[in-house]
């Protein structure tokens, strides 16, 4: 089993917000368990209410949405799993870098628990990967959020920013190898 802590940085380009977000991510065998805590002042963001019909969703992103992009090492190819707050859900294959996007089928649900407190919100997945590759293969994950605040303000989160702009999708930040 791997296992790992990790703790977001928001893009350089803000000021420092009052948000903390941090983790844990495990691969034990194909099983992929990850865990996103988000602290602080969470009045000045937006946290949509959850759903009582979870589903796949487009366009995530635009509201403050957890993140996390999978590769596999030496490979071009990668996922981009979307985890909103609401209960919905995404995830994304691609070829290469921003290239050949497509809805990834192989996931018809993607379950995860949501827990929202006055200060602060847990989100907790556990993924079988053996829908998309196999145990053997070795994979590099990049962690990522998107916080939208209530004066319309978004910021980008990741365990590090590679790029001049905040770019998730850069495979020199899927620092993480599981």
């Amino acid at each position: 089993m791997n296992d790992q802590t990790f703790s977001l940085q928001p893009f350089p380009s803000i000021s420092l917000p009052s948000l903390k977000i941090a983790g844990n991510i495990a691969r034990n065998g194909n099983q992929l368990t990850i865990c996103y805590t988000l602290g602080g002042d969470l009045k000045q963001i937006v946290i949509p209410p959850p759903s009582n019909t979870p589903s796949r969703k487009h366009e995530l992103w635009k509201e403050t949405c957890f993140e996390f992009f999978l590769g596999i090492k030496d490979s071009q190819r990668y996922w981009e799993f979307n985890l909103s707050p609401t209960g919905h859900w995404n995830v994304y294959r691609f070829d290469g870098y921003r290239q050949g996007m497509q809805e990834e089928t192989a996931f018809k649900k993607l379950p995860f628990n949501v827990q929202n407190q006055a200060d602060g919100l847990t989100l907790a997945l556990d993924i079988d990967l053996n829908k998309i590759i196999s145990a053997e293969q070795a994979i590099e994950v990049a962690i990522t959020t998107v916080i939208k605040y209530r004066d319309g303000e978004v910021t980008y989160w990741a365990l590090t920013h590679r790029g001049a702009e905040a770019d998730f999708h850069l495979r020199d930040s899927f620092i993480i190898e599981l």
